[in-house]
């Protein structure tokens, strides 16, 4: 029954020991969610949050084209060189992989904990970001439609 303020807690806890604070304020805000009873809140949380996080990340990813940072020349130039076609392809594909990663997330809710295990090592152990269940969940998504177009 408390397994869950447990857990979350030991997250919370290994997140600031490992100075992660945004795993730290994304559990305190879960956590907070959860002591406080506010499950309309928790389960909207859990349902939309995802969708909303990407709404908030791509808003800040196009900051740079409101602020006249980046124009349509620098936008076009990345098609001249080595690196910018690199990153278009890999742009291309991680938009694939997280479209594929968001079904997965959705339709195979059995790979989430290991997906949230191997997020949580690679932000306490590599100082990595965050965003690992979704990247992660494309990557499965990828490593699962090629095992399964070999079979």
């Amino acid at each position: 029954m408390y397994i869950e303020y447990i857990t979350l807690g030991a997250v919370l806890l290994l997140s600031y020991i490992g100075h992660n604070m945004t795993v730290f304020y994304a559990t305190a805000i879960v956590l907070g969610l959860k002591i406080l009873g506010l499950t309309t809140a928790l389960n909207a949380l859990g349902s939309q949050g995802l969708n909303w996080g990407i709404i908030i990340l791509t808003a800040a990813i196009l900051v740079p084209i409101a602020n006249g940072t980046i124009t349509i020349q620098s936008m076009l130039d990345a098609f001249r060189t080595h690196a910018g076609i690199i990153a278009i392809v890999a742009g291309l594909l991680a938009a694939v992989a997280g479209g594929g990663g968001v079904e997965l997330l959705q339709n195979s809710p059995d790979v989430i904990p290991a997906l949230i295990i191997g997020t949580m090592a690679g932000v306490l152990l590599f100082h990595g970001v965050a965003v690992g269940p979704l990247i992660a969940g494309g990557l499965t998504y990828f490593i699962l439609w090629i095992l399964k177009a070999i079979h």
